[in-house]
């Protein structure tokens, strides 16, 4: 695992140590790499949003469509 050092203002050291003192995190590094993962989350759905909104659309999701998939469910023995 590799090693990095930051520099925050105090305000926010304050805010990160209030975070551990809560007991929300073991560490201080705990909290960073969770907020580093979210941020990774966020990315990767904003990516796949992108993504989709940048293709053509396949079908029509309307009435009818789901009609559809509700018939599908139902025949192949779904609720």
């Amino acid at each position: 695992m590799g090693t990095m050092n930051i520099s925050l203002p105090d305000s926010l050291k304050a805010f990160v140590d209030q975070q551990v003192e809560q007991g929300r995190y073991g560490t201080s590094s705990e909290y960073v790499r969770e907020l580093i993962r979210k941020d990774q989350d966020r990315q990767q759905l904003r990516d796949l949003l992108l993504t989709g909104a940048a293709s053509a659309p396949s079908v029509v999701a309307d009435a009818q469509y789901f009609d559809g998939l509700r018939t599908r469910v139902r025949q192949s023995g779904g609720s």
